[in-house]
């Protein structure tokens, strides 16, 4: 048979814009396989001239999924600027925050978008293989997942004013308190939100217990992790030193993230516009890494809350003392971190001072050459960084989002995937579907990683030995 190129255009069940194309040889078995984010790349450039204080509103309009993320990583960058430490009860609101978006977007990522493949598998048919298909196969499983996402961002709504892209943290703190009458009504659902979380774990367990060597197998490949940890070596999402680990688990690296320029470099490659971060001490490609929920169970040491670390404990196991690799992990790491998030609020609404009005500190901007503020977004580690002329202008911003630092891994996991299952001549859209479900393990968002401009639809295509596209499947 003639060699082929396949392109899947677009990724489905994912936020933003790319596609992947598959190189067939002759025999047609996979070559090559690329994924292509093809959205243009501007937010940082346009953003120079802006007051520093607009950056908290400015770029959490990169994404609609996860604007908490930008809103909170520009506001810590805005504290460096200033030079101003916001008071505890604005740091409990702002994690407070933090975690209502960790449980809403970790929520509808694995209800709404990886859910369909696990719960009706990679082979039903595409028309009924998304969330419509969810609430046919287990309607109350479907309510329960709309009001989880549904609880987790009232509360972004009962803080900022708006369930997308709320106005609450500010330079030095936030600018509104928690009513009692708020905290009462978070608390109440608590309870039921956490059982709606350990039954998505439950269906989870139940899907890699009959598919046990296939979640073993299915992106699995070894890489360097990332993510952030507390004082203790504990999951810590809102604030911490950054960790690196490699391969085995061992420590390579840690590291406040004012210093990321001197551990992290980015390569770049003609076909994505999207770069490449890596390990600078490693090189490229030797120090790529992956973040995320499953980089951070594998670089973290405990979790300080009870059940999300009962369930880490099992995580761990399958490791058998190395870190978990398969990508099909991510959403049981994702589902353990959604409890943690839960457990976490709880405790936050138990402290007194959530209630404070001592909730902002000041300070003048400052000339600034590198004002650095980071976050465990859902996806992974966010980075802002601004630098300021004396009026408070930015001069410079530079942003690596965590599907940046994922891009590599996407890459791997996407190549992966094809070559164990996609085989010519004829290409069964299942296939095809077991690719875009590599990606979809790593929930990325494209719009953040490129601040996009225009659609969001995904493409994959199948090219020959001749360099010529063959087959086309386009969502």
């Amino acid at each position: 048979m003639t060699a082929r190129k396949i392109t899947i255009e677009p990724v489905t069940r994912i936020e933003g814009h790319a596609r992947i194309t598959i190189h067939l040889n002759d025999g047609g078995e996979v070559e090559k396989s690329f994924l292509h984010v093809d959205e243009f790349r501007g937010l940082e450039k346009f953003s120079e001239g802006r007051p520093y204080f607009e950056m908290p509103q400015i770029t959490q309009r990169i994404c609609g999924i996860c604007p908490v993320s930008h809103h909170l990583a520009a506001a810590k960058t805005c504290d460096a600027i200033i030079g101003a430490q916001p008071p505890r009860p604005a740091v409990l609101l702002r994690e407070l925050l933090h975690m209502a978006q960790m449980v809403q977007s970790h929520g509808m990522h694995f209800f709404y978008l990886a859910g369909p493949d696990l719960v009706l598998g990679f082979d039903a048919d595409p028309a009924i293989r998304n969330v419509f298909g969810i609430i046919a196969a287990d309607p109350q499983l479907a309510l329960k997942a709309v009001g989880l996402r549904r609880f987790g961002q009232q509360i972004i709504e009962r803080l900022g004013g708006k369930r997308v892209h709320p106005n609450f943290a500010v330079p030095g703190g936030v600018n509104s308190r928690l009513s009692r009458a708020d905290r009462d009504a978070i608390a109440a659902e608590l309870d039921a939100q956490v059982g709606v979380a350990m039954e998505g774990l439950g269906l989870l367990a139940g899907w890699v217990e009959k598919n046990h060597d296939l979640a073993l197998s299915f992106a699995s490949f070894s890489s360097n992790y990332m993510g952030m940890v507390d004082a203790k070596g504990g999951l810590a999402l809102y604030h911490g030193d950054i960790r690196v680990c490699d391969q085995t688990g061992k420590r390579l690296e840690q590291f406040h993230p004012r210093d990321y320029l001197a551990i992290v470099a980015e390569h770049v490659e003609p076909w994505s516009f999207l770069k490449f971060p890596y390990y600078r001490k490693q090189g490229w490609p030797a120090g790529a890494y992956r973040v995320g929920p499953l980089a951070r169970l594998n670089v973290i040491d405990m979790i300080p809350t009870p059940l999300a670390q009962a369930e880490f404990r099992r995580f761990r196991e399958l490791g058998k003392g190395r870190p978990v690799e398969g990508s099909l992990f991510y959403h049981y790491a994702r589902l353990i971190e959604l409890i943690y998030a839960l457990e976490r609020i709880e405790q936050l609404l138990a402290e007194p001072d959530i209630l404070s009005a001592d909730i902002r500190a000041y300070g003048p901007a400052k000339a600034c050459s590198g004002g650095v503020g980071a976050i465990e977004a859902p996806r992974g580690t966010l980075i802002h960084d601004y630098s300021v002329d004396a009026n408070g202008l930015l001069t410079r911003a530079n942003l690596i989002v965590a599907t940046g630092h994922n891009n590599w891994a996407m890459n791997q996991a996407v190549e992966s995937v094809a070559k164990a299952f996609v085989h010519g001549p004829v290409v069964p859209e299942g296939m095809l579907n077991r690719v875009e479900a590599a990606v979809r393990c790593y929930d990325p968002c494209f719009s953040c990683s490129t601040h996009a401009v225009g659609k969001m639809p995904l493409e994959v295509t199948l090219v020959g030995s001749d360099g010529r596209p063959v087959a086309r499947v386009l969502r």
